[in-house]
């Protein structure tokens, strides 16, 4: 018998793949399914609501700011509305929308103004996406999508960007492992997260080095 948490999350899945079948491939369902993977491999050892964490990651990129113009409320939005048309109660509808609002990476001075265990451990997921060759894949492919430089030595990463600085950076793609991807590990929330992003931030830091060699015709 199909409980109705299960009959939830299916919908959830179905709406989803519908609403990102055009989406660009590092924000599409396959980035949706393993982020969900993720929190499902995380929550397993921290006490958190299953159903809010399951909504939240299957609905945290379903309208992502950056293809909407910027607009940071689209997302938040969508969720809700959908949700509250599946006759979700009220609690979960709210806590879902909090954490779809505030799970982003928003640049080196952003501070956060909600928490909660369930955003702790959604943030993770998508964190580790962001992060390993997973990570290094979509990082390229959405320089390419901007069109923007592989590399350039004349513009080094800005480590102290605003948040309005962070969300309208044009630098080249290799800056961005420094204004991001590299932060990550230090910032994961749970120890299960910290434990899982070290092989990956391992693996970036040898591919930077193998990038360098390569770049300046030593291997």
């Amino acid at each position: 018998m199909v409980t109705f948490s299960q009959s939830i999350i299916q919908k959830t899945v179905n709406f989803v793949q519908a609403t990102l079948t055009e989406a660009e491939a590092g924000h599409d369902w396959w980035h949706t399914y393993r982020v969900w993977q993720n929190t499902l491999q995380i929550a397993q050892q921290e006490k958190v609501d299953e159903l809010v964490v399951e909504l939240a990651a299957l609905l945290h990129d379903i309208a992502d700011a950056k293809f909407h113009g910027g607009d940071e409320e689209i997302g938040p939005r969508t969720a809700q509305q959908f949700l509250e048309s599946q006759q979700i109660d009220k609690s979960v509808v709210e806590h879902v929308t909090n954490i779809v609002r505030h799970i982003s990476f928003k640049g080196g001075n952003f501070e956060q103004g909600f928490h909660s265990p369930e955003l702790a451990v959604v943030q993770d997921a998508d964190r580790l996406d962001a992060l390993g060759a997973i990570g290094i894949a979509r990082t390229f492919h959405y320089g390419g999508f901007r069109n923007r430089l592989l590399y350039d030595p004349d513009v080094p990463p800005n480590l102290s960007m605003s948040k309005e600085e962070y969300k309208s950076s044009k630098s080249p793609t290799i800056n961005h492992f420094y204004e991001k991807l590299l932060l990550l590990k230090d910032r994961m929330n749970t120890e299960t997260g910290k434990q899982l992003a070290e092989e990956r931030h391992r693996f970036m830091e040898h591919f930077l080095a193998q990038f360098y060699r390569e770049w300046n015709s030593e291997g």
